[in-house]
């Protein structure tokens, strides 16, 4: 019977792991996006401006 339960909380464990990693990386990446995208309207600011 705690076999099973270590095993169980062990699984959730592990998983709780791997999904909060893909969100931080997730993150990172998004932020990344947001920060080339911004440099690109930087750069275009003059055409960009009426």
């Amino acid at each position: 019977m705690m076999e099973k339960i270590y095993h169980t909380m062990k699984s959730v464990g592990v998983w709780n792991l791997v999904i909060g990693i893909l969100l931080i990386l997730s993150g990172i990446v998004a932020g990344t996006f947001m920060i080339v995208n911004g440099a690109v309207l930087l750069k275009k600011k003059s055409d960009l401006l009426f």
